[in-house]
């Protein structure tokens, strides 16, 4: 709005200001040609002339104050003048600006040509000299300046009641997204809580039933372990949606708000590393850790080694057999760096911003890894961010991923995050 303003606005100054000049055009080309019937006489006698003699064509439509008038002859030596303004400069024929050497002040000028042709004279007609009419740009230098200052105050004045205006409008907008967006996370966490009854009673009933194997028939075990699998699946699935509508619903939740406690990462990596070892065993993985410093952060052990773990699952299912996976941990100024990096399929530059999308996988991925939900890397981000910390991913197709997590460090000499300015007291201090 503001260019199309200023384009405007430009437009209209400039069409008034060629509007003004164009007037003041015509005014001395009228001035100047009005005069003409007295120029052999101003010629003849001068300044006598035209001080001696009041009823001069001209006279209706000259101004004495801001206009006048000079006779020059075919040399341009001036003849005579009327009116106030004395410019000093020879004639120059057509339309020009003019600057008084003295006063600097501009005029606008416009000259003609006089020419006789003489009884009996063959050729073109003689030039014999020339009439200059002048006015002052004084009042069209005013009206300009006040046509600009117009312009500029209501240019402003009308992009800020756009900017209300607009402020207004999308906010009307956004109401109703923003209400179904509300809607859906609360039907997600509703949903998610209302089906773990039916859930937890179809799991049970299904353990009833394999723990008397005699009450089944034999050709409805295979159905029974489907069921069951598919329940631990559905209840997985409604658990990680719990915790991502809680996430949702408190995103930005400060540090010192939550029931954190100091952890050593050290361990919670080990944990997670030992717990999927198995898992690099059987498809042949080369899966190596190397903790080069000892790092302790203020957290929640559960949520951090789901983190981790998910993490470290997501790069074992994607690295084919004989592959690689290496976790990594190091100091970065005042942040614990945790590195997953695998040899495994990778991703395509379009699809790595789109990693920690809910119920997202990219399609070689699905074919690969069997009953993921897509809700994994989308928890480990609302994990660290939890956390007071930030995930970030690079990967190349057929070639690997490396997912990094950073977390800021617990300081144990000031008991507190060090990159927040929270003073948490330690249970020392506080007995």
């Amino acid at each position: 709005m503001a260019a199309i303003l200023s384009v405007f606005g430009t437009g209209v100054y400039v069409v008034f200001r060629r509007s003004l000049y164009k007037q003041l055009d015509k005014k001395l080309l009228t001035l100047a040609q009005s005069a003409t019937p007295s120029f052999t006489a101003v010629r003849d006698s001068g300044n006598k002339y035209l001080n001696q003699v009041e009823e001069v064509p001209w006279r209706d439509i000259f101004n004495r104050d801001r206009q006048s008038l000079e006779w020059f002859d075919e040399k341009g030596n001036l003849l005579g003048r009327k009116g106030l303004i004395q410019l000093g400069v020879p004639p120059e024929v057509g339309t020009a600006f003019i600057q008084n050497p003295e006063t600097e002040e501009v005029f606008r000028t416009h000259t003609l040509s006089m020419f006789i042709r003489r009884n009996g004279e063959a050729g073109p007609p003689t030039l014999v000299g020339f009439i200059r009419a002048t006015q002052s740009n004084e009042e069209i230098e005013a009206a300009e300046e006040e046509l600009f200052w117009i312009l500029i105050i209501g240019g402003m004045l009308t992009l800020i009641l756009i900017g209300l205006g607009g402020f207004w409008l999308t906010q009307k907008a956004i109401e109703p997204i923003e209400a179904s967006f509300l809607q859906l996370k609360q039907f997600t966490a509703d949903a998610s809580h209302e089906l773990r009854s039916p859930l937890t009673a179809i799991k049970a009933s299904i353990d009833i039933m394999r723990i008397h194997p005699e009450r089944v028939h034999p050709k409805d075990v295979k159905k029974l372990e489907a069921i069951s699998g598919a329940t631990l699946q559905m209840n997985q699935t409604l658990e990680d949606l719990l915790f991502l509508a809680r996430a949702d619903a408190d995103p930005n939740k400060p540090v010192r708000d939550r029931q954190l406690t100091p952890l050593s990462l050290n361990q919670i990596l080990q944990n997670s590393f030992v717990l999927l070892e198995p898992l690099a065993n059987e498809k042949q993985i080369v899966f190596q850790s190397k903790f080069r410093d000892d790092i302790s952060v203020l957290g929640d052990a559960a949520q951090l080694s789901r983190l981790f773990s998910n993490l470290l699952e997501n790069a074992l299912q994607y690295t084919p057999d004989e592959g690689r996976v290496s976790l990594d941990l190091y100091k970065q100024n005042r942040t614990a760096v945790i590195s997953v990096r695998d040899t495994g399929i990778g991703l395509a530059p379009d699809q790595v911003s789109k990693v920690f999308d809910r119920f997202w996988r990219a399609n070689k991925a699905r074919s690969r890894r069997k009953g993921g939900t897509g809700l994994g890397l989308a928890i480990s981000a609302a994990i660290a961010k939890r956390h007071g910390g930030k995930i970030s991913v690079t990967s190349e197709l057929n070639i690997g991923t490396c997912f990094l997590v950073r977390i800021p460090i617990f300081d144990s000499k000031k008991n507190s995050p060090s990159n927040t300015q929270s003073e948490v007291k330690s249970s020392s201090e506080l007995s």
